[in-house]
């Protein structure tokens, strides 16, 4: 094999240095967020858990959508609930402000939610 030995002290060199970050952060993971019992009840309130965590910014644009281009306020769950269209309302309780804060961090997101909402003051207390 002409320059063989080269060839493979090359990739020997590439393959260390690409798996260097990896070895390197090794079992050094960040945890995710904590989520409490009262958190998973408010977000199966409006749909299951697992749906809201999964889709809830495509839900919020639906409900953007329908309640400003087609004037519709209710939305009707899964199980037949109704809830008004309203981020604010949902977004009202502390432990929903804790979860969302909590989860959009670990995530680096910034939603563009309170660009258009006014965002909801805690009470004093």
């Amino acid at each position: 094999m002409y320059k063989g030995g080269k060839i493979i002290a090359s990739l020997i060199i590439f393959v260390g240095l690409f798996t260097i970050p990896f070895f390197y952060n090794m079992g050094k993971a960040n945890a995710g967020p904590e989520v409490n019992l009262q958190q998973l009840e408010y977000m199966q309130s409006v749909e299951p858990a697992i749906d809201m965590i999964a889709e809830h910014p495509q839900l919020f644009n639906q409900w953007r959508n329908e309640a400003v281009r087609e004037g519709k306020t209710v939305y009707v769950n899964s199980e037949g609930q109704s809830f008004d269209m309203s981020i604010e309302k949902l977004a009202g309780s502390d432990s929903s402000k804790q979860l969302c804060a909590s989860c959009h961090d670990y995530l680096a997101v910034q939603p563009t939610c309170w660009s258009c909402h006014i965002e909801p003051k805690e009470a004093v207390k």
